[in-house]
């Protein structure tokens, strides 16, 4: 593999692990980083390697709450706490999982196209800006302070919450920590929830598209796609930390500007003829 593919590798992978996790979708960034790279006329490849490297983002989920899925795959037959988690994690993965199944492919259909993305991005944020708004205003409306205190309908409507991500441009961690927040749990626990519930989600979700994609898969690609894994990795591990921290002094706001932003920048492109979004 040349340096300047090796380089177009890493670059991809820290885009992924820079914006798998944060409120701001990673499909329209990735797109755009495609276009910027060059990638015209490798869209099938690509996919490819962006089902890969988006594995490397969640290894690294895994790594940083590797104690909490440790306590939750030892305990799960015989601790209380520990069989409520799992149990509220699997409640809130099959909204997505069932209506992916039967709507998935229509959805990408129709709205993956830059006008409905240029749209998610921007309602999205202004529905951060919203949240937050009354956060502000009714900082008593928090209940629940612990994913332990989590109950199998709070579960439910983080699940579903999650279910807009089907909707490209969304983001599925934007979706589920907003949702959570509207719900009554505090930005800490609908963060962490939403770490949790995206590694059954996604993992499960890379691995049928790999599937699918099985017959694209070559031995010649593996360096690259190792470059872009690992680079994922670290990126989405040193993002997820910094999050976690950030999140214990401020606001989501500046997410919510960031994707209102980006969503004018998609239309502006779109418009102009700069980037094809989508075929």
């Amino acid at each position: 593999m040349d340096i300047v593919l090796a380089l177009k590798a890493i670059i991809m992978g820290l885009v992924e692990g820079f914006t798998e996790f944060l409120p701001i979708s990673s499909t329209g960034h990735l797109i755009l980083t495609e276009h910027l790279l060059g990638f015209q006329g490798m869209e099938d490849k690509i996919n490819v390697f962006e089902i890969v490297i988006q594995a490397g983002a969640i290894f690294a989920v895994c790594w940083e709450y590797r104690a909490r899925i440790a306590a939750v795959l030892g305990g799960v037959t015989h601790d209380r706490k520990q069989q409520r988690f799992a149990l509220n994690i699997g409640i809130a993965f099959l909204p997505l999982a069932l209506l992916g199944l039967v709507l998935g492919n229509l959805l990408k259909e129709h709205l993956f196209k830059p006008v409905p993305v240029a749209l998610a991005f921007i309602i999205g944020g202004f529905i951060i800006l919203a949240v937050e708004r009354r956060a502000a205003a009714n900082p008593v409306a928090v209940r629940v302070h612990s994913v332990d205190d989590m109950t199998p309908l709070d579960a439910l409507k983080m699940g579903i919450a999650q279910a807009f991500a089907l909707i490209p441009g969304t983001s599925r961690s934007g979706a589920t920590i907003i949702g959570g927040m509207m719900f009554g749990l505090s930005r800490k626990v609908a963060t962490e929830f939403s770490f949790l519930l995206g590694i059954p989600t996604l993992l499960i979700a890379s691995a049928y598209s790999l599937y699918k994609a099985r017959a694209l898969l070559s031995m010649s690609d593996l360096p690259m796609f190792t470059l872009g894994t690992v680079s994922a990795f670290i990126s989405a591990f040193l993002c997820v930390r910094w999050l976690l921290r950030y999140i214990s002094s401020h606001t989501f706001t500046v997410f919510a500007w960031y994707r209102i932003a980006f969503g004018l920048l998609v239309l502006a492109t779109s418009y102009t003829g700069v980037i094809v979004w989508a075929d």
